[in-house]
């Protein structure tokens, strides 16, 4: 058994690894991004199903709260996170219009969308990075190995070197937790006095 729980942590390391090695400058390019997004007023919307909707949820309250500074909120909306809305959606449409629903209502041209898909095959993310595209957001795929049909529908995509689903979402918090913390230094980082 030790030997399974160390193999699960060597390999997760490994592809965070690896990972980081592939896409640090796309982190600081898509984090600019963001920063940059914040400063015109804009939003960020994440979405995605199962454990990507965790993810969409855990990083949205990053912005909106905080990461590690005590500033203000920063307006961030997982479009996972009202029950409400989207079992209506589901019921009177159908599952696959939860997503694009909320972007076509809540979303506006210059606004950026993180869509989440481990396997980069969920019909409602895809459908909604549809609607993103045709509404005028900026688009970023988190997606696995599996997912690089899905990758190439946006604009800055992250895929991890991974197909194993725990090790694919483990990288994608951790990605989730580092451009937040790039976008909260890039906007409330006092400059040091020399």
């Amino acid at each position: 058994m030790e030997k399974k729980v160390l193999r699960a942590f060597e390999d997760s390391i490994r592809v965070k690894e690896k990972f980081v090695k592939e896409n640090s400058a796309l982190i600081i390019e898509v984090s600019k991004l963001i920063a940059d997004a914040f400063n015109e007023g804009r939003k960020l919307i994440i979405f995605g199903n199962g454990g990507s909707a965790c993810d969409a949820s855990h990083i949205a309250a990053e912005f909106v709260n905080r990461f590690r500074k005590d500033r203000p909120g920063l307006p961030a909306i997982s479009l996972n996170t009202d029950t409400a809305v989207l079992t209506s959606i589901a019921n009177d449409y159908d599952y696959s219009e939860i997503f694009a629903r909320q972007v076509k209502t809540l979303a506006d041209a210059g606004d950026i969308a993180v869509a989440i898909s481990t396997s980069g095959n969920s019909k409602n993310v895809l459908k909604a990075v549809d609607v993103a595209k045709k509404k005028g957001l900026r688009t970023i795929a988190f997606t696995g190995l599996k997912g690089e049909k899905f990758a190439s529908k946006n604009d800055y995509a992250f895929i991890v070197p991974s197909d194993d689903t725990p090790r694919v979402q483990e990288t994608h918090i951790t990605l989730g937790h580092v451009i937040c913390q790039i976008v909260e230094e890039i906007l409330f980082e006092v400059p040091r006095k020399r």
